[in-house]
């Protein structure tokens, strides 16, 4: 009896864990899918095995192997402790990531599950939320390579009292690949040849992957002549050959180009393409100002829109040429420093003024469409795609300009004689009413001022006599119908009558001559006077006159 009470009292003064602790068994047996664990003070618990199990793997354990639990409960209904192995995890986890956490340390776990917003990764008891962009540097599409793969994450928040834990892995990533960059770049030289991968393609160039860093292949490096998108010769997951054209050491930024590595065509454009030299290109690029022309791969020139039409000034280039159009062209100028190279698509045909001018010499009838009709004349449409103009005054000969233009209406077709073509100004000037020559100049051609010649009387005015001669109507005022005053009554003559009159102008812009009967009559008074006496000598006019036409009739 003595001997039972002190290991009663013994066992009544030994120290019992407190319910809510971490405490370690010992596992006597396994059965029914629960492992039997004593933990001592004559107390045993059960706990699934699942809990002994990483996720996704087989529980490892043994009879006899010694672990941790959790003790929620010295006894329950059935006399046995509560405990449980994944709240000792869970407690065991939570001291060792806080230590982490503290000293900005990586922590390895796997993750397991997929939550809205992200995914949860068991931390070796504690489970923590990984947020869809902290996966990767890159949004993942599939994440189910990574389930339950075990690598690094980083802590980036966590609150214990919450039990809440937001980890890391893109951050992982980045400083993983900050220093491969670091070494990758550190190993790069400006001017180097390396392989790289396509792994991106952009509308301004291709992301090429050196080996754990990407550099920028702009779409002006690829090639020496005009690439309108990088796709055009680069595809996604190519191995492409590259050089290195420049490396910012504080950004880590890379450029790239592929055309350094080719032969320069502008090396040999002036020797190729020496100046007024003719060859066929293929059109690549309309703007506005003009069409720019590829002359073999890498090299272009510009048609200025100047130097596109002969005819065709104020047009659209896209009007006159295509895209992918062979055209012929001329070299006009090269600026090898500003690799411009400046080509004329109208120096290939001949200047259709000069065809013009060689093919219709002063004189030439010709016929042609009204273009246009303004106020200082007509424009009509003539060979080779050119304009003459017929000014107002030669539009006729009997009418004014202004009146005479009012018989034309756009699209008529008219005929005229070329009077002038100016191939530097690209003028021509043509003339309607020289069409059946000049009517004038032939009926007084022999007539001079001073002449006298017989008119016809066509019509009586009050103001004088309409009179013709050689079917041009001229007008004799009353004042110059005779000498003698009382003589000066147009009523006098009839239509009809035959008159001689003396010419006092010939006005070849009015087309008029001025005829004078009084002129006439002191003409020949002077010239009676000067052969056969003077009025000094007492004889009368009418002697004089007397033995003039006695002389004349002798």
């Amino acid at each position: 009896m003595e001997e039972f009470e002190a290991l009663l009292n013994e066992s009544l003064e030994m120290d019992t864990p407190d319910e809510g602790s971490v405490v370690k068994g010992k596992v006597i047996a396994i059965e029914a899918g629960q492992a039997i664990i004593d933990v001592g003070y004559k107390m045993e618990g059960r706990v699934d095995l699942k809990e002994f199990a990483n996720p996704g793997e087989a529980p490892d354990l043994s009879v006899g192997d010694e672990v941790e639990v959790f003790l929620r409960s010295a006894e329950n209904a059935r006399g046995e402790a509560v405990i449980s192995r994944e709240m000792a995890r869970r407690e065991e986890a939570w001291d060792r990531l806080e230590k982490a956490y503290a000293d900005d340390a990586r922590v390895e776990g796997a993750i397991f599950g997929r939550v809205k917003g992200g995914f949860t990764v068991d931390l070796g008891g504690a489970v923590a939320f990984l947020p869809g962009s902290q996966v990767d540097v890159r949004p993942v599409r599939d994440a189910g390579p990574l389930m339950g793969l075990k690598q690094p994450f980083q802590i980036l928040k966590m609150d214990r009292r919450r039990g809440n834990i937001v980890v890391s892995r893109r951050a992982i990533l980045e400083e993983s690949r900050a220093e491969q960059r670091a070494e990758v770049i550190g190993n790069l030289t400006e001017g180097q040849a390396v392989d790289g991968v396509v792994k991106n393609i952009t509308e301004y160039g291709a992301f090429v992957d050196l080996g754990g860093v990407d550099g920028l292949l702009h779409v002006t490096d690829m090639a020496w002549r005009r690439v309108n998108h990088p796709s055009e010769i680069l595809s996604i997951g190519e191995t492409v050959k590259v050089q290195v054209i420049k490396i910012n050491k504080d950004t880590h930024r890379i450029s790239l180009g592929m055309k350094q590595l080719q032969e320069d065509p502008w090396d040999l454009v002036a020797a190729k393409y020496p100046l007024e030299s003719v060859h066929m290109g293929r059109v690549t690029n309309i703007t506005d100002y003009g069409a720019f022309v590829e002359l073999e791969p890498g090299v272009e020139g510009l048609v200025h829109v100047s130097e596109m039409s002969w005819t065709k000034k104020n047009v659209h280039p896209g009007k006159i040429v295509s895209t992918s159009q062979e055209v012929e062209v001329m070299v006009l100028e090269i600026d090898g420093a500003k690799r411009r190279v400046s080509l004329g698509l109208k120096q290939t045909m001949r200047n259709p003024w000069e065809v013009f001018a060689e093919t219709h010499p002063e004189g030439t009838e010709v016929e042609g469409e009204v273009k246009n009709i303004t106020e200082f004349g007509l424009f009509v449409g003539l060979d080779g795609d050119i304009d003459g103009m017929v000014h107002l005054s030669d539009l006729s000969w009997d009418e004014r300009g202004e009146d005479a233009i009012q018989n034309y209406r756009k699209g008529d077709m008219v005929q005229a004689v070329v009077t002038e073509v100016d191939v530097e100004k690209e003028r021509i000037s043509l003339s309607v009413k020289a069409l059946g020559g000049d009517k004038f100049a032939e009926a007084v051609g022999g007539v001079k001022r001073g002449s006298v010649i017989t008119v016809q009387v066509t019509a009586i005015e009050d103001g004088g006599i309409e009179v013709e001669y050689e079917g041009m109507k001229s007008f004799i005022r009353r004042s110059d119908l005779s000498r003698d005053r009382a003589e000066q009554r147009p009523e006098r003559f009839s239509v009809g009558d035959k008159v001689d009159v003396r010419v006092t102008n010939v006005d070849s812009k009015t087309r008029r001559l001025g005829l004078s009967i009084k002129a006439r009559e002191i003409a020949e008074e002077k010239e009676a006077v000067q052969q056969y006496g003077s009025s000094d000598s007492g004889a009368s006019l009418g002697d004089i006159l007397g033995a003039a036409l006695k002389g004349d009739d002798d």
